[in-house]
């Protein structure tokens, strides 16, 4: 899929930060993709990355929420050192990289939320993904693309937002483990 990247969104005005618990799943350094399996309380292997590849943050999950894919609704968790499965990780919200991937002939989005771990010192002072060097935010995103390249997954890179866009992200993926938990 051709690559389309939409500028970074600042922040508006007078918003306040938001703030997330998160589940850790994949610890940063790591080739294992592990996915917690909540009818068995326990995280199984999901798929291991190609050797030299690796998680370039800790990987987790929102509880509480589910995205457009169907799995709760993805984080990238930046802080200082690698956390492990199971951590619950309070986190600021920075923004988010849109992105949508195609399988089989079906097209989903799959985004990738982007926080900063409270207790972080080294990411204290990222309040918004255009704080954070672009160099980094490209990086991260071509590993998005290439990490699924592998299982021919094609996906395209639909824009990196701030804060605001991922509070909406949030909100509506909320809304639908709500809605999907009243059926």
């Amino acid at each position: 899929m051709k690559r389309k990247t939409a500028g970074t969104t600042k922040r508006r005005a007078g918003s306040k930060p938001v703030t997330i618990s998160v589940t850790i799943e994949t610890p940063r350094g790591s080739r294992n993709k592990l996915k917690y399996e909540p009818a068995k309380k326990m995280y199984s292997l999901s798929k291991i990355l190609p050797e030299g590849m690796v998680f370039p943050y800790d990987f987790g999950f929102v509880p509480g929420t589910q995205a457009e894919d169907g799995d709760p609704l993805d984080v990238l968790v930046l802080t200082d050192e690698p956390l492990f499965p199971g951590c619950l990780v309070d986190c600021t919200l920075v923004g988010v990289i849109e992105l949508a991937q195609e399988e089989s002939g079906s097209r989903e989005r799959n985004d990738r939320l982007i926080a900063v771990a409270r207790a972080s010192l080294l990411y204290a002072d990222v309040k918004d993904l255009a704080d954070l060097n672009g160099v980094v935010l490209k990086q991260v995103e071509e590993f998005f693309v290439n990490y699924q390249r592998v299982r021919d997954i094609k996906v395209a890179i639909l824009g990196q937002h701030g804060p605001d866009r991922a509070t909406e992200i949030l909100r509506r993926s909320r809304r639908q483990k709500r809605r999907d938990a009243n059926r």
